[in-house]
């Protein structure tokens, strides 16, 4: 009994040993076995996608015969022609009539502030001589520092300022071929500034002689102004206006001329544009 005992007991363990012995060799050996790389990658890469079948393509067909006088046409043209320019007419004012000789005769009498009249009956006599003023480079203004001899003739021209030349030589053209001018009103050289407009925007309208027998009003003088070498002086206060007579301004309110309509509306239309008026024409 104890024989079969040990004999089973070693038999068991035998077997135990060999079934032990073969499956731990066969697991080493599949664990030291490297993998093979390539059969991984190959089962990783995924399959490339099937082609679609070829679509059927479509006929082609000859080119059409395209005529010569297509070709040589540029497939673009640029359009060339500039488009004319409209000019507007140049703007134009004739030269005033010349001074009647009521007019002149009027001015030769007429010596109320620095004889007014002779004034611009001279400033009219030399726009009347200087033609058509026309829109332009010609068109400007001149004005002058003239005196008048008592007998009538020019003793001094002087040019103060001008915005054209053409303005200024055909002012100095009339000036020197001016007919014989009456004397002076006061029978003194009469020493006057006149500005010349030869421009078709702007006329010389006749002046107002409302005011004339009325002082002039005190000229502005700055009192702070200096020479550099007289005594210096400040805050001069004006000459007061020394009232006229009464007589004496009743017998020249008699004397003063009636004013042009010319010279009223002009007027009117100065003071319109002084204080804004003209917006509310409308």
């Amino acid at each position: 009994m104890s024989n079969r005992l040990l004999f089973a007991v070693f038999g068991s363990l035998a077997l135990h040993a060999f079934v032990f012995a073969f499956v731990g060799g066969n697991h080493l050996a599949w664990l030291s076995r490297k993998p093979d790389v390539q059969k991984v990658i190959l089962n990783v890469v995924p399959r490339a996608p099937e082609k679609s079948p070829a679509r059927p393509t479509a006929r082609t067909q000859a080119p059409a015969t395209i005529p010569a006088a297509v070709i040589a046409t540029p497939a673009r043209q640029k359009n060339t022609a500039t488009t004319p320019v409209t000019q507007h007419p140049l703007a134009t004012q004739p030269a005033p009539p010349a001074p009647t000789a009521e007019e002149w005769g009027f001015a030769g009498k007429y010596t109320l502030k620095n004889s007014k009249g002779y004034r611009y009956s001279w400033g009219k006599q030399v726009r009347s001589m200087m033609g058509t003023a026309v829109e332009g480079q010609g068109a400007g203004e001149v004005r002058f520092r003239l005196e008048i001899a008592p007998d009538g003739t020019l003793a001094k021209l002087e040019t103060l300022w001008t915005t054209s030349k053409i303005a200024e030589q055909l002012a100095r053209k009339a000036i020197e071929s001016m007919p014989p001018l009456p004397p002076t009103p006061t029978g003194k050289p009469l020493i006057f500034e006149r500005t010349i407009s030869f421009t078709p925007f702007a006329s010389d309208w006749p002046p107002i002689y409302d005011d004339d027998c009325l002082p002039d009003p005190p000229a502005f003088t700055n009192p702070y102004a200096w020479d550099g070498k007289s005594p210096q002086v400040v805050h001069v206060e004006p000459k007061p206006v020394e009232k006229p007579d009464p007589q004496a301004l009743e017998e020249c309110l008699r004397q003063l001329p009636q004013n042009a309509i010319e010279a009223e509306v002009a007027r009117e239309q100065r003071l319109m544009n002084r204080w804004g008026a003209s917006k509310f024409e409308e």
